[in-house]
């Protein structure tokens, strides 16, 4: 294969098509119509000697050689756009869209401020928010279907690139008129009333001590320090009991109210929650770890303009969440 025969275009299209999984989806965002995606896959596909790409019913699915291409490709051309300022960045005419994959807590504490900043800054740009909590996040990030994934991370592969945001506590959260709430808790507090606790993944799911690896990357699945929960009261001769699990945060008013139960969340969900008016906020009777949140994205969108402001924009925002 000779390299004469390559046009950066269609290296252009290969990375629409390969990250939208879809001819018209790529071929608006390059401005182009249907049938030209179309040719210009043909050409790329004579060059290189492989259908790259197979018609599904969930749209077009790379082939082996097609996803071993991906990586290289895909960088060369961020790279190749950096240096010589092919597609120059300005946030406040660009009419990208950008997908974040973030828990509901994160959602909850970070989204609609992010969304105003970029409504003041970028009016063109659309947002949007994807579970964090899928089990092919790693993937999603990998295709590019995912922009940046926020929350906790213990293991971030050599091909991702991460930022920290915030580092928080925790807090323990009940409805207001709670046997407890008129003193400081204690430990016993912990044993006595039953605990509805976040849990996005069990053993099931492959989660060791609290997370989830896929790809290299270990991604929370509890949202509370259950070993120094155990650990605190079991120096004590008690155990805690884990009554209701939920897989989403937001449901935990819902449980509280009318219920003894407490919950153990990060301190920005327990902030967030309590602003209601209609819960209360406590110290942890035992000392818990902390927890660092990150910015995690692929290293191929180290030097994209656009990508950058975007890592910039989540940091603002949890630098005023923390």
């Amino acid at each position: 294969m000779s390299i004469g025969r390559i046009d950066l275009n269609l290296i252009k299209v290969f990375d629409a098509v390969y990250e939208d999984r879809n001819l018209l989806r790529a071929g608006k965002r390059l401005n182009l119509s249907q049938s030209a995606v179309s040719h210009a896959l043909t050409r790329l596909r004579e060059v290189v000697g492989d259908e790259l790409f197979v018609r599904t019913a969930k749209g077009m699915v790379p082939t082996a050689r097609a996803a071993a291409m991906a990586d290289g490709l895909r960088d060369s051309l961020r790279r190749i756009e950096a240096t010589l300022g092919v597609e120059p960045f300005d946030p406040a005419n660009s009419i990208r869209r950008f997908s974040i994959a973030a828990n509901d807590h994160l959602t909850a504490v970070m989204v609609a401020e992010l969304s105003r900043l970029m409504g003041v800054e970028a009016p063109g740009i659309d947002l949007v928010v994807r579970p964090s909590t899928r089990l092919d996040l790693a993937e999603q990030i990998d295709v590019g279907k995912i922009d940046i994934a926020v929350g906790i991370f213990a293991q971030v592969p050599s091909r991702l690139s991460s930022r920290t945001l915030m580092t928080q506590g925790e807090l323990i959260v009940m409805r207001k008129g709670h046997p407890a709430s008129r003193r400081k808790l204690a430990l016993r507090d912990l044993a006595r009333y039953p605990l509805v606790t976040v849990s996005v993944g069990g053993q099931e799911e492959g989660a060791v001590g609290g997370f989830i690896l896929e790809r290299g990357l270990a991604r929370q699945a509890e949202m509370f320090d259950r070993h120094a929960l155990e650990e605190a009261l079991s120096a004590e001769g008690l155990s805690p009991r884990y009554r209701t699990t939920v897989p989403h945060s937001l449901a935990i008013p819902a449980l509280l109210h009318g219920s003894d139960m407490l919950s153990i969340m990060p301190s920005s969900l327990a902030r967030n929650l309590a602003a209601a008016g209609d819960l209360l906020m406590r110290e942890p009777p035992y000392p818990s770890a902390l927890s660092t949140f990150r910015a995690v994205w692929h290293s191929r969108n180290d030097h994209d303009p656009a990508h950058v402001w975007l890592q910039d924009c989540v940091a603002r925002v949890a630098e005023r969440v923390a």
